[in-house]
C-alpha cells in the first residue's frame, strides 16, 4: 500500500479508536477492576505503537467471562486494530468478524474491517462494510474517507470526490481526506484543484511528507517547477530515504534547466535503489544533455542490463549517441525503443531530437507534437518546438463557437478544454471542469497597480449535484500576463454562494472560497508604504527645484532633519552644461 494510503488507513483506525472510547458505556460500570486495567493498558500500548503488548493486554481482558457482548465486541475491535498494525491480517479479520456478530450496531468495527479489506485489494467487499458503517453512524468521517478510497480503486472517481468532500466537512482539520480528494482531482486532470487541496492538507499537518510530494506532482503538471522543488525538498527533509521524492525533484530540476542538481538527485535514487533501472535512465539522460557522454553511456548501459525491455533506456541511449555525433549507432537504439513502446512520449521525444539533429525540422516538429499529445505540458517537447519557431497553438485545437468572451475563446483538443487569446499567444488556460457541461467564458478583468499584468478569467465549470439539487459552478483563473502563466484556479460561485476576493496593497489576493476555505496568493511585491510626512517633504523639495531653487539651499534637500545633504556639485554643473549645449543641424534634422 502506498504511503498516502497508509496515512489514510492510520487516520481511519485512530478515529475508530476514538469513536470506540466515546461510544462505549462507562468502563467501571461494565467490567471488573482488573479487566478495566488491562483494557486501559492495551489502549495505552496501542497509542505508543507497542502492538504486541496491546494484544497481550486485550487478550487477558477478553478472558473475563463476565463481559457483556457489546463490551467484548469493542475489545475485540481494538485487538483487531493491534493485529493489523502487526501485519497479522488473518487474526485481525477473525476479531472483526466476532465483534460484528456480538455487536452488529457498532460502526467502528465495520469501518476497520472495510479498511483492512481495502488494503488487501478487495474494494467491493470493503464498500459493503463502509456503507454499513455510514448507515449506523452518518457523521463518521473516517468511513466516508475510506469509502472514497474504495471508490478510487474501482474507478468511480467522481463518487470518491463526493465522499472525500463529506469527510472534509465532518473533519475539516484532518489532512487525509483533503489529500485524498487532491489525488482524485489529479486523476481527473484537475491539477489546480488538486494543488488547493494538497495546500490545505499540509496546512493542517505541516509534517505531512506525502502531502508535499503530491502537491509537487500537481505543480509539475502545471509547469511550476521551482515551487515543486520547494515542496519536494520539504518532503525529503521528513523522509530522507524516499527514492520517489528524489526522482520527482530530479525531474523538476531537469525541467528547470538545473542539470547538476538533477544529477545529484538521480544519483541519490541510484544509491537508494541500485537495482531499479529508472534512476540510471534519468541520470544517463542528464549526463547526455550535459555532453558528458562517457558517464551517460555507462548509466544507460546499466539501465538496459537491469531491464532489457525498457523502451526509455534505449531511447535515451539513442539520444546520447546523437549528441555525441554517432547518428548511425543511434538509429538502432531508436528502432528498438519504438518496437518496445512506439507511443511512449520519451521515445517520441528522442526520435524527434534525432530528426532535428539531422536537419529534418518538419519531421521533427510532427514527432514532437505527437509526444505532446501523449504527454500534455511535456517541457522538453515544448522547448524544442519553441526552438524550432513553432507557434504556441497546439495542433488539433478546435474552436468551440459561442463560448468565448472579450478576445478569449474556448478550444477543445482530445477531450480537454482550454481558453486562448491571440493577444497572449504564450498563455493557455486549462478550463478544469467540476461538473457536467461545457466551459463558457463569463468575464475577463485586468487589474491595476500593484497588480498590473494580472488578470482574472471567470468561466462556467459545470453543473454539480448539491444537497438541494443541481447547482451551477463558476471558477476563476488568476493569470500572470508578465510570466505567461496561470497562477491558480479558484472556485468563484456555487449556486447562490459567491467567493469573496480581497486585493491587498501588499500584492496578495485572498479568496474566501465557496467551500468555506480561504486561500491566499502572493502575486506581486506590493506598493511600498511611505510615511505621509516624508512624502510631503519630498514633494515640497521637488516643487522648489522645479521653481529654480539652488541645489545647495538647505531647504532643497534637508533629509527631513533641517540639515543640508550635500550633492556632487561637479555632477550638477556637468548636467547644467549638457542641457545648455546647442543643437547641431543633424540633431535638428534627425532627433
Amino acid at each position: 500500500m502506498s504511503q498516502p494510503a497508509h496515512y489514510a488507513a492510520a487516520l481511519a483506525l485512530i478515529i475508530a479508536s476514538l469513536a470506540l472510547v466515546a461510544a462505549s458505556p462507562p468502563l467501571e460500570a461494565r467490567v471488573g477492576e482488573s479487566t478495566q486495567l488491562y483494557v486501559r493498558n492495551g489502549a495505552l500500548a496501542l497509542q505508543r505503537g507497542k502492538s504486541n503488548e496491546a494484544v497481550q493486554h486485550y487478550s487477558t481482558a477478553l478472558s473475563d467471562r463476565s463481559l457483556a457482548d457489546d463490551r467484548r465486541a469493542t475489545i475485540l475491535n481494538d485487538r483487531g486494530v493491534a493485529y493489523v498494525r502487526m501485519g497479522r491480517t488473518r487474526e485481525a479479520i477473525d476479531d472483526f468478524n466476532k465483534a460484528v456478530e456480538l455487536f452488529p450496531e457498532y460502526a467502528a468495527t465495520y469501518n476497520n474491517r472495510g479498511n483492512l479489506l481495502l488494503a488487501l485489494g478487495l474494494p467491493d467487499e470493503a464498500l459493503k462494510d463502509f456503507d454499513r458503517a455510514i448507515v449506523l453512524a452518518p457523521g463518521y468521517a473516517a468511513a466516508y474517507n475510506n469509502r472514497a478510497g474504495a471508490m478510487m480503486q474501482i474507478g468511480k472517481t467522481d463518487k470518491a470526490i463526493r465522499d472525500f468532500t463529506q469527510a472534509v466537512k465532518l473533519l475539516p482539520a484532518a489532512a487525509a481526506p483533503l489529500a485524498g480528494r487532491g489525488r482524485a482531482h489529479l486523476k481527473l486532470d484537475r491539477p489546480h484543484a488538486a494543488i488547493r487541496d494538497f495546500s490545505r492538507a499540509v496546512g493542517s499537518d505541516s509534517r505531512f511528507a506525502s502531502g508535499y510530494r503530491s502537491r509537487a506532482e500537481a505543480k509539475l503538471r502545471v509547469g511550476h517547477f521551482n515551487e515543486a522543488i520547494e515542496d519536494l525538498s520539504r518532503a525529503i527533509a521528513f523522509d530522507i530515504s524516499n527514492a520517489e521524492a528524489y526522482m520527482l525533484r530530479g525531474n523538476a530540476y531537469l525541467s528547470s534547466g538545473q542539470l547538476e542538481s538533477a544529477i545529484a538527485d538521480f544519483s541519490r535514487v541510484v544509491e537508494l535503489r541500485p537495482q531499479d533501472h529508472k534512476g540510471f535512465e534519468a541520470r544517463g539522460l542528464v549526463h547526455a544533455m550535459a555532453d558528458a557522454q562517457e558517464p551517460a553511456l555507462l548509466d544507460l548501459n546499466r539501465a538496459i542490463e537491469l531491464n532489457p525491455r525498457s523502451a526509455v533506456a534505449f531511447a535515451y541511449r539513442g539520444y546520447a549517441y546523437v549528441r555525441s555525433g554517432r547518428p548511425e549507432i543511434a538509429k538502432g537504439d531508436l528502432r528498438t525503443a519504438s518496437k518496445l513502446d512506439a507511443d511512449n512520449p520519451e521515445v517520441l521525444w528522442a526520435r524527434a531530437a534525432a530528426k532535428e539533429a539531422s536537419g529534418k525540422s518538419e519531421q521533427a516538429i510532427k514527432v514532437y507534437r505527437k509526444a505532446l499529445d501523449k504527454k500534455p505540458g511535456f517541457k522538453r517537447a515544448l522547448d524544442a518546438l519553441a526552438r524550432l519557431g513553432v507557434p504556441e497553438a497546439v495542433e488539433g485545437d478546435r474552436v468551440v463557437d459561442g463560448l468565448g468572451t472579450e478576445g478569449w475563446y474556448v478550444v477543445t483538443n482530445r477531450g480537454r478544454y482550454a481558453a486562448v487569446n491571440r493577444r497572449y499567444p504564450k498563455i493557455r488556460v486549462p478550463l478544469e471542469m467540476m461538473g457536467e457541461g461545457k466551459p463558457r467564458l463569463l468575464s475577463w478583468e485586468q487589474k491595476q497597480r500593484p497588480f498590473r499584468q494580472i488578470g482574472v478569467l471567470t468561466y462556467h465549470s459545470g453543473v454539480i449535484e448539491g444537497p438541494k439539487g443541481p447547482e451551477e459552478m463558476e471558477q476563476a483563473a488568476i493569470i500572470d500576463l508578465r510570466s505567461s502563466s496561470v497562477v491558480a484556479i479558484a472556485p468563484h460561485r456555487l449556486g447562490k454562494k459567491v467567493a469573496g476576493w480581497t486585493w491587498s496593497q501588499n500584492g496578495s489576493v485572498t479568496v474566501a472560497s465557496v467551500d468555506g476555505v480561504t486561500d491566499q496568493f502572493q502575486l506581486r511585491k506590493g506598493v511600498p508604504v511611505v510615511d505621509p510626512a516624508l512624502a510631503a517633504r519630498r514633494a515640497r523639495s521637488r516643487n522648489r527645484r522645479r521653481a529654480g531653487g539652488p541645489d545647495w539651499a538647505p531647504w532643497a534637500n534637508d533629509g527631513g532633519f533641517g540639515f543640508a545633504q550635500p550633492r556632487s556639485d561637479r555632477r550638477s554643473r556637468k548636467y547644467r552644461k549638457r542641457r545648455r549645449k546647442p543643437k547641431t543641424f543633424f540633431d535638428l534634422l534627425f532627433n
